[in-house]
């Protein structure tokens, strides 16, 4: 079984089995831009429910908050992976139902797969924030339980049973606080809740070369399911860089942000 998170999704519909909603939540820095910003027409919005979170994290005012941009290429990415490992569409979670609160109530131990698709914020990138988090929905009344950042801390109090998390999100491999070594913030947490191997990001990633690198990897583990996570890895990154359709794909920083970290082989 497989679980997917993916909070933020594009406007058009890729399959008619998956309902997608937008959020547009906002936070200082953006990663992953999506391909307006790229083309640079950069836009901001901000989601006052967020400004409201960040306003209360960071004891001060929201106004300097930055709206983390639309992430087009998410929910076609998670649907590119559900259908590549057989995912029930009720373990399909898009838009508003990526949440706090379906994550924590749902059977995590039940799943092999789970996958975040979505912003990833490291420590400081929001003044008051002192820990990564990932990026959820913002529900129309932030509380304790779900206030739409799942904190390393939270992540650390999952029940899980998996043996792969993938979060496609920035920077997910960086320490718990700034200067901190590299596993120490939601990769450590996530193991610690119960998974067995981590795909996690180095750094900012951007957001089609994820969705390309993240699905190619499942579509070649869907046609030889014995070549293991970390070969499959390998093989999309080295597909990626071998193509010259455009002279970007030869950079490390398009190829190359994902790790494979724990169990690599075949179970």
């Amino acid at each position: 079984m497989a679980a997917r998170f993916c909070p933020q999704g594009s406007k058009h519909q890729a399959d008619d089995r998956f309902r997608r909603s937008r959020v547009q939540p906002c936070s200082r820095r953006a990663c992953r831009p999506a391909r307006r910003e790229r083309q640079g027409r950069r836009t901001q919005h901000c989601d006052d429910r967020l400004c409201r979170l960040l306003a209360r994290r960071r004891r001060g005012s929201c106004a300097a908050a930055q709206a983390l941009p639309q992430l087009p290429d998410t929910a076609d990415e998670l649907s590119a992976v559900a259908r590549d490992v057989g995912a029930a569409e009720a373990d399909i979670h898009l838009g508003r139902d990526a949440s706090e609160t379906t994550l924590k109530r749902a059977a995590l131990a039940q799943y092999g797969i789970i996958y975040f698709a979505t912003h990833g914020l490291v420590a400081g990138d929001v003044k008051g924030l002192g820990e990564p988090s990932l990026a959820l929905s913002i529900p129309d009344q932030p509380t304790e339980l779900d206030d739409g950042l799942l904190t390393a801390s939270e992540v650390a109090q999952l029940k899980l049973n998996a043996d792969w998390v993938v979060l496609s999100a920035c920077n997910t491999i960086a320490g718990d606080k700034p200067g901190a070594e590299a596993l120490s913030g939601l990769a450590r947490s996530f193991f610690y809740a119960g998974a067995r191997a981590l795909l996690v990001s180095h750094w900012a990633v951007d957001s089609e070369a994820a969705t390309r690198l993240t699905t190619s990897t499942f579509e070649l583990l869907k046609k030889e399911p014995k070549l293991g996570r970390a070969e499959a890895l390998r093989r999309a990154m080295l597909a990626y860089l071998d193509d010259a359709s455009s002279p970007r794909n030869a950079y490390p920083a398009m190829w190359g942000p994902f790790a494979l970290i724990g169990e690599g082989e075949v179970r």
